[in-house]
């Protein structure tokens, strides 16, 4: 069956009344929690996917609700960035640098209409390429066997941290950690229990859901009691909701790019919505910028970091659905939710259960339109959303992580775990430390050693079945440029730095 046909069958899926009203929900949902500052996607799926549980949806229900909060989330934190000067999350950072200038000039509709049909093209067009390229991704991955998959699992670990610019040895702890917490529990091949300290709560090892909402949502909500919750910027007012298209023409082609860009960035491993929407506003600033306008309020500069952004987001699907390697943070917690509905992404879900995959893909055609239309004429009411104090929402976060947690498994050791892990994660990023690769150990520890046992099992104990094929051998030349472009972008960070004190000392001396 080819493309259309299977397309065909997910829509039949996705236009089903209970799947369209969660796809509605999950738009609305997202969108609001993306608004507000601090939470973005990672920790909105995070603290929602217990009341998908809750809910007793079908699997691909669940994945359609999700992943439209995903959706919705990167369509929101433009609102934060523009009217506030905050990014609701780490990818919209980029939208600051021009979008808050332009409200400051009494251009905010201007703004947030052309960020929002910015959002809309990239992940319209991010979608197409998941629903092109996924398939032949698949194709390919048909070829690979535990030697290859040990390999792919190695350069994921090598490429999530490093491709943004974070540092390789924080990266590399990071990872340590998630593998040694996916350790414990029964040894699937002797059946001896490790790392349990004897505590029988443990032999399944940590739940990923407990986890991810510890590690995000908990988290989350003590650094916010580091804040102090009476201090926020008043949001500009926004008196019409609708832009003139003069305003709007003329930044099309560089949504257009940028959403190509943000696209190949989002189907890095690793790589994620933060490097697309940072590529696409510095590819398109030496493109465009011909008069120094970039920085100072150019409609361009709000366009390019939300098409890449939203394109970047819908490309890291690609190698989370055909791989089960996830290509960001949100999509390792969606793999979370796979893996704990008991779908295997890969190569084989789009064989055994298209009905899930393509269901999903027709789910987010629908998303874009469906958040195009709230965030052009409703971005009025999710503004008002920005004034919420701390003191109100993260007792509320609070509420549905205990709540959600508790009604997937109705244990009180579930909810220390989640304490637990969210007290390790708040340590974690006290000390900068990225929690993605935490989150990736975690999931992935279980089915990298088990690729590596049945490849050292098919060789007798050879380990050059490790590099025995050239798909393995071209992975780990991967692998290999990943962290050299990691280490060197590291060196060069750290000698910008060292250069940038200097001067200011030197100015200060004088």
């Amino acid at each position: 069956m080819d493309i259309l046909g299977y397309l065909l069958i997910g829509f039949s899926e996705a236009l089903t009344p209970q799947n369209l009203a969660l796809a509605l929900i999950g738009c609305f949902v997202g969108t609001i929690v993306g608004a507000l500052p601090g939470l973005g996607p990672v920790n909105g799926v995070a603290v929602l996917i217990p009341l998908a549980f809750s809910m007793d949806l079908p699997p691909g229900s669940a994945l359609i609700l999700l992943t439209c909060v995903y959706y919705g989330c990167m369509y929101g934190g433009r609102i934060s960035s523009i009217m506030l000067n905050i990014p609701g999350d780490e990818p919209a950072m980029m939208t600051c640098l021009d979008g808050y200038p332009m409200a400051k000039n009494g251009k905010a509709p201007e703004a947030l209409a052309i960020s929002g049909i910015a959002s809309f093209v990239g992940a319209f067009i991010a979608t197409i390429g998941l629903m092109l390229f996924a398939p032949l991704l698949v194709r390919f991955a048909i070829h690979f066997g535990p030697a290859e998959y040990f390999a792919l699992f190695v350069m994921a670990f090598a490429t999530i941290g490093g491709i943004t610019g974070a540092n390789p040895a924080k990266t590399l702890i990071a990872a340590t950690i998630g593998l040694a917490l996916g350790a414990v529990g029964i040894d699937p091949q002797s059946g001896v229990p490790r790392f349990t300290f004897g505590s029988f709560h443990l032999f399944d090892g940590f739940h990923p859901i407990v986890a991810l909402v510890g590690l995000f949502a908990i988290s989350e909500v003590l650094i916010m009691l580091e804040m102090k919750a009476h201090e926020r910027s008043q949001a500009i007012k926004v008196n019409r909701a609708f832009a003139r298209w003069s305003d709007i023409k003329p930044t099309f082609p560089a949504m257009l790019r940028s959403s190509g860009v943000g696209f190949v960035a989002g189907v890095l491993p690793g790589a994620g919505a933060s490097l697309g929407s940072f590529l696409a506003y510095t590819m398109e600033k030496r493109y465009s910028d011909k008069k120094g306008t970039f920085g100072k309020g150019d409609p361009r500069g709000v366009a390019a970091p939300e098409a890449g952004n939203n394109s970047a987001a819908g490309g890291a699907l690609v190698p989370m659905l055909a791989l089960g390697v996830p290509g960001s943070g949100t999509t390792a917690v969606l793999l979370a939710l796979l893996i704990s509905l008991n779908i295997q992404p890969g190569p084989l879900l789009f064989q055994n259960q298209p009905d899930i995959v393509w269901g999903l893909i027709a789910s987010l055609f629908i998303a874009n339109v469906v958040l195009l239309v709230l965030n052009l004429p409703l971005v009025g009411l999710f503004t008002r959303m920005l004034a919420i104090p701390l003191w109100a929402l993260m007792p509320l976060v609070v509420m549905v992580s205990f709540v959600g947690i508790y009604s997937i498994s109705n244990s009180s050791f579930d909810l220390l775990v989640m304490v637990s892990f969210g007290v390790v994660g708040f340590v974690l990023r006290k000390l900068d430390i990225s929690l993605v690769p935490v989150v990736l150990g975690l999931l992935l520890c279980r089915e990298m050693e088990s690729a590596l046992r049945r490849a050292l099992s098919i060789s007798g104990g050879d380990p050059w079945i490790l590099v025995g094929s050239g798909i393995s051998i071209g992975l780990y030349v991967a692998t290999a440029l990943f962290l050299v472009t990691a280490i060197v972008l590291s060196m060069r960070k750290r000698r910008a730095a060292k250069v940038s004190r200097e001067v200011e000392d030197e100015y200060v001396g004088d």
